[in-house]
C-alpha cells in the first residue's frame, strides 16, 4: 500500500515539475488515465461519490426515471416524451449498468433489446430496430448505427466484468453483433404508400447492408437506404474500435484500429475551425450535406431556398465534445488537436454567456431560424439544456485555461427540472447528465 502511494505522489510531483515548466500542453495522454476532475476542482470525494449516486439514481430509480423493469428478468429505458424505447437509450443504459457494476439492471436491458430489437434472421440479423413500442411493438425495423456500437462495447466490458457463465455468455453475443455488421446484399421492399419521399427511388434494386462503410471504413448514420449514404458526427468513438480490436478476438484488430484512426481523422475534418461546432450529420469527407430538408421533396417554384437544418449544430452534435474526451482518456492518439478543440468550443460557448447559451445554431455561431430548430417533445424552441451543459462540462478535462472550472460548476450546479413551459427531458438529458458525471469523478473507464 505504501509503494502505491509513493508511486501516485511521484507522479504528481512529475507532472507537476511538467506543467510548471509549461511543457503539459504537448505531452501525449496515457490511456486509461482516469482523473477525478471535480476533487481537481475543489469538491470533497465523499461528495462526488453521494452525486454521482444522486444522478445514478435519478436516471435509474427516482420519480423522474426513465428505466422500469418487466416481470423478473427484463427492463427497459425509455425516452419518455416520445412513448417509445430506443436503441440509443438502451445501449447507453447497459454502458453505464456496466461502468456502475450493476449487473441485474445490465442483464435486464440486454435481454430485452434481445428479445424485442434484435433481429434474429434476415438480411437484417444481428441488428437492432432502432425504435420499439415499450410493450416490444416495432415502431422502425431499421438500425441506427450508435445503438450497435454501443451494445458490441457495453457487451465485452460486461464479459470482462462478470465472466460469461452467469446466465449470458456477453462475448458470444457481441461476437454475433460483430459477426453480422460485416456487408450483406438485400433487395429493399417496395416503399409504402404514403411513406417518406426520396427515400424509396435510392433504395431501387440490390443493396449492401453495413455499419462501417467499406470505402472511407467510417460508422453508417443507418446501415441500410438513404442513411448508409452519410454519416453523424456523433456516432464517432474512436476508442470503442480500440476496444474491439482488444477483446473481441475476431482476427480483425488491424481493421478495428485503422477505423479508429479514420474516424480521429474524420473528425478534424468536419468540425468548424472558428467556433469548434459540428453539423448534426455530413458527408464522409466531413462536408455539408448538399440537400433539402425533406430528401425528394420538389422545391416550390420561386420559393425561399430551404435550409438543410440537419448541417447544424443540434441534440446530436452535444455528444461530439464527450466522444472525444473519452477518445483522449480511454486511448490518447489524438491529444494536442482533442485539447485544442475542447478549449474551442468552450471559448464559443462562453462567449455566449455561461449561464444563456442556446443548444442549436449553425456551425458557423449564428442561430437557426424557423423550422431549421429541431423539435423536442412538441416545441421548437431554443433552450438552455442541460444534456449540452453536461457535455461541455465533460471536456474540461482536457482543458487548461481557466474556464473549465465555471463549466465543471455549471453542470455542478446545475438542476434537472422542467423548463418554465413545462418541457421536460427525462431521457436525453439525463442520460448524457449521468455520462458527464461519470466522466469527470473518473469513473467512465476501460473494463479489463
Amino acid at each position: 500500500m505504501a509503494s502505491v502511494k509513493r508511486t501516485e505522489m511521484e507522479k504528481m510531483f512529475y507532472l507537476l515539475l511538467m506543467l510548471l515548466a509549461g511543457v503539459s500542453a504537448s505531452l501525449p495522454a496515457q490511456a486509461g488515465n482516469y482523473c477525478n476532475v471535480f476533487v481537481e476542482m475543489g469538491y470533497q470525494p465523499a461528495e462526488v461519490d453521494d452525486k454521482v449516486q444522486e444522478v445514478f439514481n435519478d436516471v435509474f430509480r427516482g420519480p423522474n426515471k426513465v428505466y422500469f423493469e418487466v416481470g423478473d428478468s427484463l427492463g427497459y429505458v425509455s425516452d419518455i416524451k416520445n412513448h417509445d424505447a430506443r436503441t440509443e437509450g438502451m445501449s447507453y443504459g447497459m454502458m453505464i449498468a456496466v461502468q456502475m457494476d450493476e449487473k441485474d439492471i445490465f442483464d435486464r436491458l440486454w435481454r430485452w433489446s434481445k428479445k424485442y430489437m434484435q433481429h434474429q434472421e434476415g438480411v437484417r440479423e444481428g441488428y437492432f430496430a432502432w425504435s420499439c413500442k415499450t410493450d416490444g411493438t416495432h415502431n422502425a425495423e431499421g438500425a441506427a448505427s450508435d445503438g450497435e456500437l454501443y451494445f458490441i462495447t457495453a457487451l465485452l466490458f460486461a464479459s470482462n466484468r462478470w465472466g460469461n457463465d452467469t446466465g449470458i455468455n456477453y462475448k458470444a453475443e457481441a461476437q454475433h453483433i460483430l459477426n453480422c455488421i460485416q456487408p450483406k446484399e438485400y433487395t429493399p421492399a417496395p416503399q409504402r404508400a404514403g411513406g417518406f419521399p426520396g427515400f424509396g427511388p435510392q433504395q431501387q434494386g440490390p443493396q449492401k447492408m453495413y455499419l462501417i462503410d467499406p470505402e472511407t471504413r467510417l460508422i453508417t448514420f443507418t446501415p441500410d437506404g438513404f442513411g448508409q449514404r452519410f454519416t453523424d458526427p456523433s456516432y464517432h468513438i474512436p476508442a470503442f474500435y480500440e476496444v474491439w480490436a482488444k477483446y473481441a478476438d475476431d482476427g480483425r484488430s488491424d481493421y478495428w484500429l485503422d477505423c479508429a484512426q479514420k474516424s480521429r481523422a474524420f473528425l478534424h475534418t468536419c468540425i468548424n475551425e472558428k467556433t469548434g461546432l459540428n453539423p448534426d450529420m455530413c458527408n464522409y469527407d466531413g462536408s455539408e450535406m448538399q440537400m433539402p430538408r425533406f430528401p425528394g421533396r420538389p422545391q416550390r417554384p420561386q420559393a425561399a431556398p430551404r435550409r438543410n437544418g440537419s448541417s447544424n449544430f443540434r441534440y446530436d452534435s452535444w455528444r461530439v465534445p464527450m466522444n472525444i474526451t473519452l477518445d483522449y482518456e480511454w486511448s490518447g492518439k489524438d491529444t494536442l488537436w482533442q485539447r485544442q478543440y475542447c478549449e474551442k468550443i468552450q471559448d464559443f460557448f462562453y462567449s455566449q454567456g455561461i449561464d444563456t447559451y442556446v443548444d442549436q445554431y449553425r456551425v458557423d455561431g449564428s442561430l437557426p431560424e424557423g423550422d431549421e430548430i429541431l423539435q423536442a417533445g412538441g416545441f421548437r424552441k431554443l433552450r438552455h439544456s442541460i444534456g449540452l451543459v453536461s457535455t461541455l462540462g465533460a471536456a474540461s478535462i482536457l482543458c487548461q485555461h481557466e474556464k473549465k472550472k465555471e463549466f465543471v460548476d455549471a453542470l455542478w450546479k446545475a438542476r434537472h427540472e422542467p423548463f418554465d413551459d413545462g418541457y421536460f427531458d427525462a431521457y436525453y438529458d439525463g442520460l448524457l447528465r449521468l455520462f458527464a458525471f461519470l466522466h469527470l469523478s473518473g469513473r467512465y473507464r476501460i473494463i479489463e
